[in-house]
């Protein structure tokens, strides 16, 4: 059942190495922590051996598949990256290269003029404050007036309600707004258009440019602070005391 030790050092160590030839590494490393040291500096002084005895042929075969190797790593990096790309794009699996990087680049150049826009929208609060009201087409496309308007000025409590108030007043309904703040500024955009229940006399007053709505606006952001009303009434309450 069991081998028999055969006599002498040399049986002994022929017979030890058979053993454990067929045992996995980890476990040799175990119970025989020396022996993977010894394993691991034959294998380096056989690769030492055989870059010695090689042959100038044999080179040029081990640096043909170092070659060959590379390249289809390489092959497949790039393979990986259209694949992203078809994803990204939602591109069909089957898309050649040369339309999906023509995609790419539509690509590119859409999130460059977007980019482009958002910073000359300057999303955030200047120090001065300011008014813009873009002019609507409406005498050209017969449509109902649409304005984009953006005023930057002091933060307060009662702004948001104030603005609400005045829009009501002008029978101007939001379609879009963004609000940004920041040290104690505020900026509004503000999309806005008229609404249907106006009447043609009043579409008829509003001109076309929006002064109407930049008038408004500016009587908005000229109104004093609630702090500084209070302080005006309790300087009027005084002298007519």
């Amino acid at each position: 059942m069991f081998p028999t030790m055969p006599a002498g050092r040399e049986g002994r160590s022929d017979l030890q190495a058979e053993m454990l030839s067929g045992l996995p590494a980890y476990f040799m490393a175990s119970f025989y922590p020396h022996m993977e040291m010894e394993m691991e500096m034959e294998t380096e002084m056989a690769m030492s051996r055989e870059a010695v005895d090689a042959t100038p042929m044999d080179r040029a075969l081990v640096a043909s598949r170092n070659h060959r190797e590379a390249e289809r790593r390489r092959r497949e990096r790039i393979k990986s990256h259209l694949d992203r790309l078809r994803t990204i794009l939602a591109c069909d699996p089957k898309t050649d290269k040369a339309s999906l990087l023509a995609k790419v680049v539509e690509r590119m150049k859409d999130l460059k003029q977007r980019a482009e826009e958002i910073t000359e929208a300057q999303c955030f609060p200047s120090e001065t404050d300011e008014i813009v009201v873009l002019p609507s087409s409406a005498s050209i496309s017969g449509q109902r007036p649409v304005f984009e308007a953006s005023f930057c000025c002091e933060d307060r409590s009662d702004l948001l309600p104030e603005l609400i108030d005045t829009l009501r007043s002008l029978r101007l309904k939001t379609l879009r707004a963004e609000i940004a703040t920041l040290g104690g500024r505020v900026r509004n955009v503000l999309i806005l258009a008229k609404e249907n229940e106006a009447s043609a006399e009043e579409e008829e007053e509003d001109e076309p440019g929006g002064a109407f709505l930049r008038d408004a606006l500016k009587a908005l952001v000229d109104r004093p602070h609630p702090a500084e009303r209070c302080k005006r009434r309790r300087l009027v309450d005084q002298d007519s005391t």
